[in-house]
């Protein structure tokens, strides 16, 4: 059996081959099979140092793969770039600074051995900021809210998954790239198993507030409850409007000297227009990337290769 680890490289060209060479360890010592690397630097603004460290790294060991992308297009499409040049028939997504620790993957691959299609593992104590740990915490209710992920069923970065989910997951084309959505497409039959999450090895998080609220928004494009949600507080209000408005009218017949409050009235009004534009963008936002999926916005540009004949397609330099 070949075991694929698929991992976007992003300003990592101090840790990524000790985790390359921890993770062979691991699976050679669980006599798991064989195992390939397939790495994508998306376009880690370090001056060449990752895509220099990669290019060596595919010079010295053959089951290393790299993908060069033109810029950078974030985390979960250039594991799409990944998982379409990966031919394992299980796949293992980790992350390139050591946190996914390769001596977890035992944990994952005995709920994997039951049956399950794709297996995350979780933490149940992040090493992460208390900014990052919030987001995580409102992505999962969102996640949970939008696209009816299992309660019981936690995610990270660090997975595995068998090589039929990934061949569905990989015909989706867009350039708004969200993985569980793409997985949960395909099968409910997912666990998730605690792990340990290490420290990192070396450096900071690529991750800035703006990229996180980018991966997060991504969501939208596999669901449509915000737009449900949108209806159903526009009627909420409508309703609220026409009750208040009935009550005015009440008590201005039986009161004729009431003043009707100008500051109230600006207030409400205020507050309306700004829940319209709120929806509004929403809507647009929806209605912009249907434009922008019409236009075939690519989801990755690759520059180059190393150690790799052609993609899955066929095709080596757009996807």
């Amino acid at each position: 059996m070949l075991y694929s680890v698929v991992i976007p490289c992003y300003r990592s060209d101090q840790t990524i081959e000790h985790v390359v060479n921890l993770t062979r360890d691991e699976i050679k010592k669980l006599d798991r099979g064989n195992v390939e690397f397939v790495l994508v630097n998306d376009c880690s603004p370090d001056e060449g140092k990752t895509i220099a460290k990669l290019k060596e790294m595919a010079e010295t060991y053959k089951d290393v793969k790299v993908i060069d992308l033109a810029s950078n297009f974030g985390q979960h499409n250039a594991l799409m770039a990944a998982l379409r040049h990966a031919d394992g028939d299980v796949i293992i997504g980790m992350d390139d600074d050591g946190q996914t620790h390769p001596s977890q993957l035992p944990k994952l691959f005995e709920a994997l051995d039951k049956g399950y299609d794709l297996v995350y593992g979780y933490y149940p104590e992040k090493k992460h900021s208390w900014f990052r740990n919030i987001g995580s915490r409102f992505n999962d209710f969102t996640v949970n809210l939008m696209i009816k992920k299992p309660k019981e069923v936690r995610t990270s970065s660090y997975f595995v998954v068998r090589k039929f989910i990934r061949d569905y997951a990989v015909e989706y084309t867009g350039s708004y790239t969200y993985l569980l959505g793409l997985f949960m497409r395909c099968t409910q039959n997912i666990a998730s198993v605690p792990v340990q999450h290490f420290d990192r090895e070396s450096g900071e998080s690529g991750y800035t507030l703006k990229q996180l609220i980018r991966l997060w928004s991504s969501i939208i494009g596999f669901s449509v409850i915000p737009l449900r949600i949108a209806s159903i507080t526009g009627f909420f209000f409508a309703g609220v409007g026409m009750l208040e408005a009935l009550t005015i009218l009440i008590r201005k017949f039986i009161d004729p000297n009431l003043s009707m409050g100008w500051p109230s009235l600006m207030c409400a009004i205020s507050f309306f227009f700004g829940l319209n534009f709120v929806f509004l963008g929403m809507i647009g936002e929806y209605l912009g990337r249907m434009f922008l999926g019409m236009n075939k916005e690519p989801q990755y540009v690759i520059k180059a290769t190393y150690n790799i004949t052609k993609s899955q397609d066929g095709r080596e330099d757009l996807l």
